[in-house]
């Protein structure tokens, strides 16, 4: 049986887990700057899971139900997560750094698929491994090693996943200090820097340390401006969500514990949206 919300967020081994999965999420952005960036605004994150989604349930045999750049832009309008304008720049975007290619015509001349290289799906299942993992870690299951045994999956799992995270108000209406990150440029890889630096132990605490020291070099490994970046921070400390123990921008930071307990429940959302389309695709393979 899939966890649910409030097994997730009542388990007493979740703030190891976080911590665990941050780091993981940090190293994939380590090793794939270009492609994590992909996922690191809430926009770009659900803009990619529909695009995606498109892709896995496409029909290659009626040219009505492919993955086209029209039908990305309609479904992303529909669910409100981005205007036409800025969905038909992230197909372009997508395009120009070839995580999708443009297919031949299709029999009605006017429609031109979208495909995607089998290397675009690379981070993706980084990712879904990722979160797996984490919710093993939670009740010891065997949910990543099932993945992995089983890569046909992935057709499955994600178009499950995508509706969950679509269809989610806590996903789509994200509290105070968490919506001020995910609207960054990479702002979700700010926050997993974060919470990488926290020790569990500290989780209780009103004013928890991270592991930064310095904005400056916080940005440059980010590949942020280093301006843009210090503004979101002041706009979180006016929140009371983050400050230092010292100088401002040279000692070590914190975050609030409201801010942290804010990261944490969007991850049992999402940990748990995954775990039910997990569920759910195992029933469909099995069923």
């Amino acid at each position: 049986m899939a966890l649910n919300f409030e097994d997730i967020a009542g388990h007493p081994a979740l703030d190891a887990a976080v911590q665990a999965q941050a780091r993981a999420m940090q190293h994939a952005y380590e090793g794939n700057p270009r492609a994590s960036s992909v996922f690191a605004t809430q926009q770009r994150w659900l803009m990619a899971h529909i695009g995606l989604a498109l892709h896995f349930r496409r029909d290659p045999s009626d040219y009505r139900k492919e993955l086209t750049a029209a039908r990305f832009v309609d479904v992303t309008v529909q669910h409100a997560v981005a205007s036409r304008n800025t969905a038909h720049a992230f197909i372009k975007e997508m395009q120009h750094y070839n995580f999708i290619e443009a297919g031949p015509m299709a029999d009605d001349g006017r429609i031109r698929p979208l495909h995607l290289p089998a290397v675009t799906l690379d981070p993706l299942i980084g990712w879904i491994q990722i979160h797996l993992g984490t919710l093993d870690a939670l009740d010891g299951a065997d949910r990543l090693a099932t993945f992995q045994a089983r890569p046909q999956m992935l057709a499955q799992l994600q178009p499950l996943i995508a509706d969950g995270l679509i269809c989610s108000v806590p996903v789509r209406e994200p509290k105070p200090t968490f919506s001020l990150f995910t609207w960054l440029n990479n702002g979700g890889v700010v926050m997993d820097w974060l919470i990488s630096g926290v020790d569990p132990a500290n989780a209780g605490q009103e004013r928890i340390p991270t592991g930064v020291l310095s904005v400056g070099d916080f940005a440059r490994w980010l590949k942020l401006s280093r301006t843009h970046l210090a503004r979101k921070l002041r706009d979180a400390e006016a929140l009371g969500s983050v400050g230092w123990l010292g100088r401002r921008g040279h000692s070590v930071m914190w975050i609030s514990n409201e801010f942290y307990g804010e990261y944490v429940a969007a991850q049992a959302v999402k940990l748990a949206i995954i775990d039910a389309a997990f569920a759910a695709s195992m029933k469909h393979a099995t069923g």
